[in-house]
């Protein structure tokens, strides 16, 4: 009796970590998917900021060269 006793305090501790297993496994899945989600938002934030920077370069060049070309009219 003691030894089937002693086998059901032994499976509701394994039910026990399984269940805590499961909520875990639970919680890191929806961090993953937050964290991939925040990963995906700022991949594209930084797409916009490096299109952003790109035109700003372009408007200074073309700045510098119109100012280039005033300065050599005179």
């Amino acid at each position: 009796m003691a030894e089937q006793n002693n086998g059901n305090i032994d499976l509701a501790s394994l039910e026990a970590r399984v269940d805590e297993l499961i909520r875990t496994v639970g919680k890191l899945t929806t961090e993953n998917s937050a964290l991939r989600h925040q990963q995906e938002t700022l991949v594209n934030e930084r797409a916009i900021l490096i299109e952003k920077t790109e035109q700003a370069r372009a408007r200074i060049e073309s700045m510098i060269s119109r100012l280039r070309a005033m300065e050599t009219r005179t």
